[in-house]
């Protein structure tokens, strides 16, 4: 219906206008595209949800894990939420394959009927498993799984060189302010019972330390929890499928059957990390800030703003990112999001 941008995207210190091609680092937003590539395998009866995952990656099944279904990883009762568990500082995380035996080394009790947010364990744990079926990680398959069949411009796991000229660089001290804010205060409300589980998912010392300086080191690695550069257009073409039965283009990217299960909602507790009532669905969460008219809308919404939701019930897919990591952002996104969302739905119902 519409395609919208504004503002300066900063660039190797140069302002420049936002375009539409303009890319911006998307945090949990790139969950979203994570997920997709698996529900492509499933598609193809490469991988079934309720078959444990070591059966695809028998180094997962250590440690207790080996009733840990593909299903519970995409709804986060895994038990593999802490990331401190698998990392001391920040540049332990930009080895993605060390992460991800690590997490499948791991001895932890599970599976878990609550669920508890994998904020960024979630993307290595996909990827050692498309990895184990494939032979190959998440940006090669975020490539072949939904650029290429979609037809989408604008959308990576990481920065590769051809992209790099269209990154905007994340503005704001939000980040930092939290990070350091983290670092001081962590080893007391680790102490928490009830702030434990989110401390645990969410604080790496010295995370911000990846998003600094012109090439940051988050450009060079796979971290497909945190890591996607996206165009807003690249990120509501991702979701028109999800939207319209699976078919894209006048193509079917997904089956019907397939889309019609990734919109169930598969838990409703309190999630551990995020503190709220989840309504997780196969990896990806109900569609915030479209109040009842929307109830089957979902997608994935990430730190500092970015989001991507599809309705089935109007037919309508949304995308929207943004390099400004302001003061009133959570970890599913920010207030402007929901603002344009109400806006979207006024607009609709008009």
């Amino acid at each position: 219906m519409v395609d919208l941008w504004g503002g300066r995207a900063t660039h190797f210190g140069e302002s420049r206008p936002w375009k539409p091609d303009t890319l911006a680092i998307c945090f949990s937003t790139t969950k979203g595209v994570a997920s997709t590539v698996i529900h492509r395998l499933a598609d193809r009866g490469a991988v079934e949800y309720d078959e444990p995952v070591a059966s695809y990656w028998p180094e997962f099944g250590a440690g207790g894990k080996d009733r840990v279904t593909v299903r519970h990883l995409l709804t986060h009762r895994a038990g593999l939420h802490s990331v401190r568990a698998v990392a001391k500082e920040a540049e332990d995380l930009l080895d993605h394959v060390a992460m991800e035996e690590q997490l499948a080394a791991r001895a932890v009790p599970a599976p878990r009927h609550r669920p508890a947010y994998h904020a960024i364990t979630y993307g290595w744990l996909l990827a050692g498993l498309a990895r184990r079926i494939t032979g190959r990680g998440l940006a090669d398959l975020s490539r072949t799984e939904v650029t290429e069949p979609l037809g989408i411009d604008g959308l990576h796991i990481g920065v590769p060189e051809e992209a790099s000229e269209f990154v905007a660089e994340p503005v704001g001290a939000a980040l930092r302010q939290l990070g350091s804010f983290a670092d001081f205060s962590a080893p007391a409300w680790s102490r928490l019972r009830y702030s434990r589980t989110t401390i645990e998912a969410l604080h790496v010392s010295g995370f911000h330390r990846l998003f600094e300086g012109p090439r940051p080191p988050i450009w060079n690695t796979e971290m497909p929890a945190v890591n996607g550069v996206i165009s807003a257009r690249a990120l509501a073409d991702l979701y028109d499928p999800l939207a319209n039965k699976g078919v894209a283009g006048g193509e079917q990217y997904l089956s019907e059957v397939r889309v019609q299960e990734l919109g169930r909602v598969q838990s409703r507790e309190r999630d551990a990390v995020l503190g709220i009532p989840m309504r997780w669905r196969l990896g990806y969460h109900h569609a915030f800030g479209n109040g009842r008219t929307a109830p089957m809308a979902f997608g994935h919404y990430g730190y500092g703003g970015s989001g991507g939701w599809a309705d089935p019930a109007a037919g309508i897919s949304v995308g929207f990112v943004t390099n400004r990591i302001g003061s009133l952002t959570t970890p599913l996104g920010d207030l402007n999001l929901f603002r344009l969302n109400r806006s979207l739905r006024l607009c609709l119902s008009a």
